[in-house]
């Protein structure tokens, strides 16, 4: 079912009217009983006056900024009223009030398992807003619990495609290095299940991500060695390059040295320069092959 516009008019000038018909017909009535000489037609004037008052008064529609009334019409959806103000719809109809203001949910810290089978805790805030009143009323039962509900089983879905970190592919996608195209992810397959229900998604943010607390110790220690060995690679690296200059900035100034010499040279440069610890030098008084 898709929203469409009800017929209405101002209400201010029926309220005025109800007011007057209200007014006139209790006063028909009352004089009629009050005078000696009842008049039938004066009475049923009355009634009909009164009657009228009242289908006014039912068909009267206060409607809040940014609030919608659904309206239907002895179990008929006969439109919807978006405008704010004091309105006139049919007499005799129900008026279910829907929140058109932006809100947003909150899950809560979901625990799942990541695209390497990893124990991960996840959650994730929604900020939607309904942009079809009839299906949110008539299409899903209760649309909020409906939006809370998808909203988890979208952050489990997505949660379970990546992994919570890739140590090897430096061009993978996961949940922690690439926290933006996960959350774009998240709002287009959200997105689709809450088609049904008239709800436009406007943000969708990561805001909890961790691995779950029984292994939470090993991945940290996963981690950091990992990063020690990557440091290591880097410094070693640096290293090699700074000794080849060294080595052959020697050779430009007509330093020779044979295998033996530049051997040690090269460990003892490769041990100052790779060690964590500040190097202890060494005084050679003898000769290297003595």
């Amino acid at each position: 079912m898709r929203e469409k516009k009800a017929l209405y008019v101002s209400g201010y000038l029926a309220l005025l009217i109800a007011i007057v018909a209200a007014v006139g017909g209790a006063a028909l009535i009352i004089l009629q009983l009050s005078s000696s000489s009842v008049s039938a037609f004066s009475i049923l004037l009355g009634v009909v006056l009164l009657l009228v008052a009242f289908l006014i008064t039912t068909s009267l529609v206060i409607v809040q900024p940014n609030e919608a009334k659904v309206i239907t019409f002895f179990g008929t959806y006969i439109g919807t009223i978006i405008e704010s103000g004091l309105w006139m719809a049919l007499p005799l109809t129900t008026k279910a009030t829907i929140s058109l203001k932006v809100r947003n949910f909150n899950s809560q810290k979901l625990k799942v398992n990541d695209a390497e089978g990893n124990p991960v805790e996840i959650g994730a805030v929604v900020v939607f807003k309904v942009v079809d009143t009839a299906k949110a009323t008539f299409d899903v039962d209760h649309y909020e619990r409906f939006v809370e509900i998808q909203s988890e089983t979208a952050i489990r879905h997505i949660a379970a495609q990546y992994p919570y970190d890739i140590f090897d592919d430096e061009n993978g996608v996961s949940l922690r290095g690439n926290a933006d195209e996960v959350a774009a992810e998240l709002q287009r397959d959200l997105q689709t299940r809450l088609e049904v229900a008239g709800v436009q998604l406007i943000e969708t943010r990561i805001t909890h991500l961790a691995y779950a607390p029984e292994i939470a110790s090993a991945m940290l220690q996963r981690q950091q060695a990992i990063a020690i060995v990557a440091a290591r690679q880097k410094i070693v690296e640096g290293a090699v390059g700074m000794v080849d200059a060294a080595l052959k900035k020697l050779e430009e100034n007509g330093i020779e040295l044979d295998s033996e010499r530049r051997a040690a040279m090269v460990n003892n440069l490769m041990v100052s320069i790779v060690s964590d610890r500040a190097a202890q030098p060494v005084i050679n008084t003898g000769s290297l092959y003595s």
